[in-house]
């Protein structure tokens, strides 16, 4: 895989532990999450009724859209059981760590 496929898209001093926070890369607004120092990335946009999940609610790998309460795994993407389950996970994309940088796969188009 070419470094290419990675975009820097924030530093590691900008998103602290049990944080988290959105940044674009090109059309995907992408939600990164910082858990005990392990960042994870996956969609900003909640699959329900696209409501923008980092006004949402993050408690330790869940995130609960501010909406209607959809919540989702930030790991794996799944969405757990409860409202609205039946719209089904987001995507969730690979992290690397170049020094302090933040880089996110490049989402497919």
């Amino acid at each position: 895989m070419a470094d290419e496929d990675f975009v820097k898209v924030a530093s590691l001093d900008k998103l602290p532990p049990g944080e988290m926070m959105r940044v674009d890369i090109g059309m995907h607004e992408i939600l990164l999450v910082n858990l005990d120092g392990k960042i994870h990335a996956c969609s900003n946009i909640c699959a329900h009724q696209f409501q923008q999940l980092n006004y949402g609610e993050l408690n330790g790998e869940e995130v609960r859209c501010s909406l209607h309460g959809a919540t989702y795994n930030v790991v794996t993407g799944d969405q757990l059981p409860g409202k609205y389950a039946e719209f089904g996970p987001i995507p969730v994309y690979e992290v690397r760590l170049d020094g302090t940088d933040i880089l996110v796969k490049r989402p497919a188009r």
